[in-house]
């Protein structure tokens, strides 16, 4: 075990009938864990170092509080303790170093903590998770192994109930696990665990985040935050607009967008934003769009691709209304900017 271990979490897990876990709730997951924790856990149950996912029964939680408590984390000793009635697997999931998830109940783990606030997009390892996820009915009993689903509901309406579905994916909404403070939601369904809010974020009804990807900050959102986007405080997206996530046409590059931005109602980025940036409403512009950069008489300096002015800061976006063509004006002299562009040349 290494001095110091990445995370850990106690909750409550499902499993299909194969016992593959569906998903696990973490309500109290924790960063960097005071060693004197782990040693608990390692005092009262059988971790023995490393990466590990265990299923604990009310002897192991007997004994986990009484070494909590040993210890001095009376919280944490009394969250233990309160999962003993469980009718539910209880699952203690260890993870002593940030390597790309083994199972389902790590993933879990991780897409919480970024929820929780605990770590930032792109900060933890989520390599090859999609491959571990088990697609699941999201339904008003709970998830259910979509193969499973067509013999649950018949059992059920044989009993005179209805299980209502309300999505069907590997990813769950974020509010049924995470609700971080200071946000407001319009539609909870349209924010997917792993999401991160920033304090004083609101998302409005037509608004979409995914995971690993959100706000850092204060933000308004009433577009589309793809998977791996990170919105820098103070930034909004109006209605409609959209950013090019990994999943969406981005591959590899990440997408970001800095502090004080605004994308248009609309509009949509296939770039990088730096600070201070504004993306003419109903205007989309991709990495390999043709951008005439202006100077401060509107007369074009050079034109470039837009993957070029990825990331840098104070632009405007706009498109010409009488030619159509894409134009970038600059709080900088367009001349310096345009000289900082090609200095590698």
């Amino acid at each position: 075990m290494s001095d110091s271990t990445f995370a850990i979490g106690l909750g409550i897990g499902t499993q299909n009938k194969e016992g593959t876990w569906l998903e696990v709730f973490y309500p109290s997951p924790l960063v960097s864990p005071e060693q004197s924790i782990i040693a608990a856990v390692k005092e009262s149950t059988n971790y023995e170092g490393g990466n590990a996912t265990l299923v604990l029964d009310e002897s192991d939680l007997n004994r986990l509080h009484l070494a909590l408590l040993k210890a001095g984390h009376i919280e944490l000793a009394e969250r233990a303790s309160r999962l003993k009635p469980s009718s539910q697997p209880v699952v203690l999931c260890v993870l002593d170093t940030d390597e790309a998830p083994a199972n389902p109940a790590e993933v879990y783990l991780k897409l919480q903590l970024i929820s929780h606030r605990q770590v930032q997009p792109h900060n933890t390892k989520l390599d090859g998770m999609f491959g571990l996820l088990v697609n699941t009915a999201w339904t008003s009993e709970g998830p259910i192994d979509v193969r499973e689903l067509a013999d649950r509901q018949l059992s059920a309406r044989m009993e005179g109930r209805t299980i209502e579905v309300f999505s069907v994916d590997k990813f769950p909404k974020m509010a049924n696990f995470v609700v971080p403070t200071g946000v407001r939601i319009g539609d909870a369904a349209r924010i997917r665990l792993g999401a991160h809010l920033g304090e004083g974020t609101t998302v409005m009804h037509e608004g979409f985040v995914n995971f690993n990807a959100g706000t850092l900050g204060t933000s308004m959102v009433e577009g589309r935050i793809s998977a791996g986007v990170v919105v820098g405080n103070g930034s909004d997206l109006g209605g409609g607009c959209s950013t090019m996530g990994t999943l969406s046409g981005g591959g590899n590059i990440v997408i970001a967008v800095g502090e004080e931005c605004l994308i248009g109602a609309n509009a949509g980025i296939g770039i990088g934003l730096g600070d201070r940036c504004t993306v003419e409403s109903g205007l989309y512009i991709t990495a390999g769009s043709k951008v005439a950069v202006l100077d401060e008489n509107n007369e074009v300096v050079s034109v470039v691709k837009a993957r070029e002015l990825s990331g840098q800061s104070d632009l405007l976006f706009r498109r010409n209304s009488e030619t159509g063509a894409i134009e970038c004006k600059t709080n900088k002299t367009a001349i310096a900017l345009n000289e900082a562009l090609h200095a590698h040349n």
